[in-house]
């Protein structure tokens, strides 16, 4: 589970600090995505991130949301900067921590909030970077049952995990305790085995073994098709790697892969839960929070068969909906995202119309907006048949994509965006709202 080996980084998540839903702030650490600018790296520390020997001996998110990675003696915090020593921070504990986790939880004050790192026998509990008085504890005592000397640690969310919850590895072992209850309960998954590191990042659990890794369900421990895969392809940056690494030489991929780049993007949605996407090419950029930053990923990562360029997006009734050309394809978030039987159909036979510049609905509202040239309609998701109202004009010519959420509507045109309050904004205004940049705005990138 120790290593001595050099620090290790996600590669494709970056924090995006933002002063609206989707506005970063222009200088600050982490304020880019995983494409923009970064720091360059020496020789030394390339070699030691991409060693064979490689892995983690702990990951998770810390009470602000920062992504720590632990190995030996010492912990990188997010995606960028130098190793600093464990105790320089959490000046208690001394060497390496075993596991580490943290609790958030607004349903339980007493644990919400916080950092747990597990050493041995005992557990260290921090709530604002300070220690919480009576700690460290005997594990077995703050988690009944529990043993020492764990391997990694995870929580585990209640949509995903249908309770309340935390993931414990012990070896072939997995031990799932309920924060409400106090119920333990021990599991052995063959499929995932061991894991020197466990992390919940974008609703998925991974499982780090060295420098390899796996997605698992953490209610079944379930493996899909395709794991373990290296580490270095997915969560480090090293020489010629990368998910995709067969095409890095080829200049128009890397683009459609680096948000900053200044490819057009095809389409941007936001999803009832206040997710951002962006799609290009074969690949989308995911925003959940300023916290977790832009995350990215091939379509058929999250969105099983689906390939090629979407062309618009939009999102109701918890189901995300996809469009292709004429076709569209409507998947069920919950668990993943999952494709409804019967999909792809055609625009005309689902929405009563033959193609869209642009769609998008607003949070909370079941009407649908179809843009095509510089007219819209609207349709009434919950009608059967759906058919679209009249046109009405808007102050643009041509849009490439829309969406809508709580800070209003954005309208997409190459590499710029305008902003309106609101769906009347837009009709009513006579010409376009100021342009703004969407590489520079939305993703942070230098100017």
């Amino acid at each position: 589970m120790r290593s001595t080996t050099g620090a290790l980084c996600l590669a494709w998540a970056l924090t995006l600090s933002l002063a609206h839903p989707l506005r970063g702030r222009a200088g600050e650490a982490g304020a880019r995505s995983h494409g923009g600018a970064e720091t360059q790296l020496n020789e030394t520390e390339l070699g030691s991130r991409c060693a064979d020997d490689g892995g983690f001996d702990a990951v998770t998110l810390d009470e602000q949301g920062t992504m720590l990675f632990f190995r030996g003696d010492h912990v990188w915090k997010g995606f960028h900067g130098a190793a600093q020593l464990i105790n320089a921070t959490w000046p208690e504990i001394q060497g390496p921590v075993d596991a580490a986790l943290r609790i958030h939880r607004q349903g339980h004050p007493g644990v919400h909030h916080s950092l747990y790192l597990f050493q041995g026998l005992q557990v260290w509990a921090y709530a604002e970077g300070r220690l919480r008085p009576g700690y460290p504890r005997p594990i077995g005592e703050e988690f009944k049952g529990v043993p020492g000397h764990l391997d990694s640690a995870v929580e585990c969310h209640p949509e995903e995990c249908l309770a309340e919850g935390l993931l414990f590895f012990k070896g072939p072992d997995v031990f799932s305790y309920g924060l409400e209850l106090g119920a333990l309960k021990r599991y052995t998954w063959p499929r995932v085995g061991n894991c020197t590191a466990a992390v919940r990042w974008l609703e998925r659990y991974y499982c780090f073994q060295g420098p390899r890794f796996l997605r698992f369900q953490p209610h079944t421990g379930e493996v899909p098709a395709g794991y373990p895969r290296d580490a270095r392809d997915y969560f480090m940056r090293c020489p010629g790697r990368g998910h995709g690494h067969e095409t890095r030489g080829n200049a128009t991929a890397m683009a459609i892969r680096d948000p900053c780049s200044g490819q057009p993007f095809q389409a941007f949605s936001a999803d009832d839960a206040g997710r951002t996407y962006a799609f290009r090419g074969g690949q989308y950029f995911r925003l959940d929070s300023k916290r977790d930053g832009w995350h990215s990923w091939p379509l058929n990562h999250t969105w099983q068969d689906l390939a090629g360029q979407v062309d618009s997006a939009f999102s109701w009734d918890n189901k995300l909906y996809l469009i292709q050309g004429t076709l569209v394809s409507i998947y069920r978030a919950g668990h993943g995202y999952t494709r409804v039987q019967g999909y792809p159909r055609s625009l005309q036979d689902e929405l009563g119309i033959a193609r869209a510049d642009a769609t998008f609905t607003c949070p909370g509202s079941e009407q649908l907006f179809v843009i095509q040239g510089n007219r819209m309609r609207q349709v009434d998701l919950k009608q059967s048949p759906r058919r679209p109202g009249p046109e009405t004009p808007i102050p643009h010519a041509h849009v490439d994509s829309a969406m809508c959420n709580a800070e209003g509507v954005y309208i997409f045109h190459g590499d710029s965006f305008h902003h309106y309050a609101s769906v009347a904004e837009l009709r009513g205004n006579p010409s376009p709202s100021a342009p703004q940049s969407v590489t520079a705005v939305l993703f942070g990138c230098p100017h």
